[in-house]
């Protein structure tokens, strides 16, 4: 359960001001239909969330144990410094335009395209690899995904107004930090 909670509590905290998140806001405004939307995110980010979730699997198997704990450790530790650099839609012309997609269709393309290269997918990749469990980090990366967006969906431009996104970001860092020089502190006794 372990792997689940931090995997979820993660990705809910670096989703937000994700640039992700402020596309959800734009399909929100623009649609005005939070059901498909909804919907999108969750197909999207399943299967995002599960190919990164399984590129960390094989990470993991490719390398050996102190290996991969360096690559953890660090990884950890950038993801936490990439947190400090908030992400930004430039205009709208990212948002998908009303097309034979339709909403759902629409939603599910422009977040799965947005989320390649992410921090949470790059995070969803490290999670995997470090517990060697992917069906359950996927799971939790995606609910974590859900909890961010859902609300920014629903709430709208309402709620981007009122989080200290700054704060929120450097919590995040924060805990990606921590991840990182946990995971190295493994490593260190050994040397």
């Amino acid at each position: 359960m372990e792997a689940f909670f931090v995997s979820t509590a993660i990705v809910a905290i670096a989703e937000i001001g994700d640039k992700t998140q402020l596309l959800a806001l734009l399909l929100a405004a623009k649609f005005r239909r939070p059901v498909p939307i909804i919907l999108g995110i969750f197909v999207a980010t399943i299967a995002n969330h599960a190919a990164a979730a399984a590129v960390g699997a094989l990470v993991a198997q490719w390398v050996g144990p102190d290996v991969m704990r360096w690559i953890l450790g660090g990884s950890f530790i950038a993801m936490g410094l990439w947190m400090l650099v908030p992400d930004s839609v430039d205009d709208e012309d990212d948002a998908p335009a009303r097309s034979h997609f339709g909403v759902f269709g629409a939603t599910v393309v422009a977040f799965f395209l947005l989320e390649m290269g992410d921090k949470t997918q790059v995070a969803t990749i490290a999670l995997a690899a470090r517990y060697l469990d992917l069906v359950v980090v996927a799971a939790g990366t995606t609910l974590g995904m859900m909890l961010a967006n859902v609300p920014a969906v629903l709430l709208g431009e309402v709620a981007a107004r009122k989080l200290p996104l700054k704060l929120v970001h450097s919590v995040a860092a924060a805990i990606f930090i921590v991840l990182g020089l946990i995971t190295l502190a493994d490593i260190l006794p050994s040397l």
